[in-house]
């Protein structure tokens, strides 16, 4: 299952579902503390659920603010989905307020943590790290990285390169070794409605995509053959 915890719902369009349709969504669970069934969508195609965001979601950060126990939210809406699906994953906003504490604390298995091979990114980055720390020091020691996703690998680049030279040194050991390239055809899959599995799956990107799957598999001890 996917949940999407961004309010531009960028998850919920990539497969293809208009958030301005979306009735009940993971504002619902935020501010209810459950998952109610009707808000998860199934996409029979994919084998997918979905729990979809909506314009909602970005009023959750002022309503969440004086409610006790907020940032365990999406935690307590989540553990009646545990023996539902295989895996559960949270697509967070690029920010770091109170929504994306919540989808860390939710996070019970750990986080991936997506960098494009850009400068910018490395900023956000040094800040996402400052936000896991708190997070493990104040709310949830256990909240470990599962690892670092470097993405939108340009490779007739310098920067690309150096990007990938300097994340790997600040995170030794915990950097994927499968990088995903710029791709005309992931960039198209989202207008599609399709995960690049599904819209282009011999592409460059789609091979990237499943050959991070297995190394992620494999480091779970999920034979991949």
């Amino acid at each position: 299952m996917i949940v999407d915890l961004d309010p531009q719902a960028n998850a919920t369009s990539s497969l293809g579902v208009d958030k301005r349709t979306v009735q009940t969504s993971t504002y619902d669970a935020l501010l209810n503390g459950e998952v109610p069934a009707s808000s998860i969508l199934f996409n029979e195609r994919l084998k997918l659920s979905l729990l979809p965001s909506s314009p909602a979601l970005a009023g959750a950060e002022v309503e969440l603010v004086d409610e006790d126990g907020r940032e365990f939210r999406l935690k307590t809406a989540l553990e009646s989905l545990d023996k539902k699906y295989d895996y559960i994953l949270i697509d967070c906003a690029p920010s770091l307020g109170i929504l994306t504490v919540n989808g860390l604390i939710a996070a019970r298995d750990g986080v991936l943590v997506p960098v494009q091979c850009e400068y910018l990114a490395l900023e956000g980055l040094g800040q996402l790290t400052q936000t896991i720390e708190r997070v493990q020091s104040a709310l949830f020691p256990n909240l470990k990285v599962r690892g670092v996703v470097l993405t939108m690998y340009d490779p007739r680049t310098n920067l690309s390169t150096d990007v990938v030279n300097e994340v790997n040194n600040h995170f030794p050991g915990q950097v994927f070794k499968s990088i995903v390239p710029r791709s005309i055809r992931l960039a198209e899959a989202p207008s599609y409605g399709l995960p690049i599995s599904a819209y282009s799956p011999s592409s460059v990107g789609a091979k990237a995509y499943e050959s991070l799957a297995k190394e992620l598999l494999k480091g779970d001890g999920i034979s991949t053959k």
